[in-house]
């Protein structure tokens, strides 16, 4: 699932092709509709496809920005501001072209679920293999709660103090830290791959409980989190499996990864072992982290 590095790669390629501009026509694939009717709630999600579309017509995109792992367009219509909400899921992606045969790879290709087509006949495509991303039209980020109780970003002056905080609280201290860290709600945007490699670095093992880890150790963990995804959004992020950036290109921080997929820790030789915590396999090497 594309974290918070990746998500920033997709923002900073989409803002220039999408602000400014207005939507003519938005295009909802065959499957979506299909979805839809049957209650699945396929992308797009919390109204009816024909309400989506309606809305969305003649709206200009005003910013488009990131928040976690959600990316954010703000729209505008005859004075009126809505906000539309994209996350990428597993297999999400996001193209600017002036036609989808410009879509390089087939398996995004084959798997257009919107296309938004500009005034100028430029469009936005949103694909999605899988289908487990979303487009969410709201009025205000308040009209979806779960948006409210995301962490501060990690790069404010707010987020460590809340890291620290949250970790004290009884429903964490007492959870392995992998797990905690990984939680939305105590840092915003830091998955598997970014905790499995500070918890590396730090030679924290990923299913120590957070408890038994001294205040000075989380400060440091939390500055290795946050020193590793900006790392990563340097890098444009980590290209594994089917995440690209947008119009189909790759980052390079996969390259970079010293624990994440490994079978043999690179520090010491160890084989790695893994074990699953909150639904996640968590690598880590036996020997360094404790």
């Amino acid at each position: 699932m594309p974290e918070l590095p990746e998500v920033e790669g997709v923002v900073r390629g989409l803002a220039p092709a999408a602000i400014g501009r207005k939507i003519q026509q938005v295009t909802v694939s065959e499957t979506v509709i299909q979805s839809k009717l049957l209650g699945k709630e396929a992308i797009i999600k919390g109204v009816p496809t024909e309400e989506f579309v309606e809305q969305l017509v003649d709206m200009t995109i005003m910013d488009v920005t990131r928040r976690s792992k959600y990316i954010y367009f703000q729209l505008e219509k005859d004075g009126r501001s809505c906000l539309l909400v994209s996350h990428l899921g597993m297999t999400g992606a996001w193209f600017a072209v002036s036609g989808l045969e410009e879509i390089g790879e087939p398996k995004f290709r084959n798997h257009v679920h919107a296309i938004f087509t500009m005034t100028d006949g430029d469009l936005l495509v949103y694909s999605d293999i899988r289908r487990f991303g979303e487009l969410r039209l709201l009025d205000c980020e308040a009209d979806h709660p779960p948006l409210l109780k995301m962490a501060p970003e990690p790069f404010d002056s707010t987020a460590c103090d809340h890291f620290l905080a949250m970790a004290e609280l009884p429903k964490y201290a007492r959870k392995p830290i992998k797990e905690v860290i990984m939680d939305g709600q105590v840092i915003s945007g830091c998955g598997n791959i970014y905790a499995t490699e500070a918890l590396f670095r730090m030679k924290i093992h990923p299913g120590r409980k957070t408890e038994r880890i001294s205040m000075k150790r989380k400060r440091e963990l939390f500055a290795e989190i946050v020193h590793i995804l900006q790392e990563s959004i340097e890098a444009g992020g980590s290209s594994i499996s089917d995440y690209r950036n947008i119009n189909g290109q790759a980052g390079s921080m996969q390259d970079r990864l010293k624990m994440y997929g490994r079978k043999v820790c690179p520090t010491c030789g160890e084989v790695t072992r893994s074990m699953k915590i909150a639904g996640r396999t968590s690598v880590y090497c036996p020997a360094c982290q404790k």
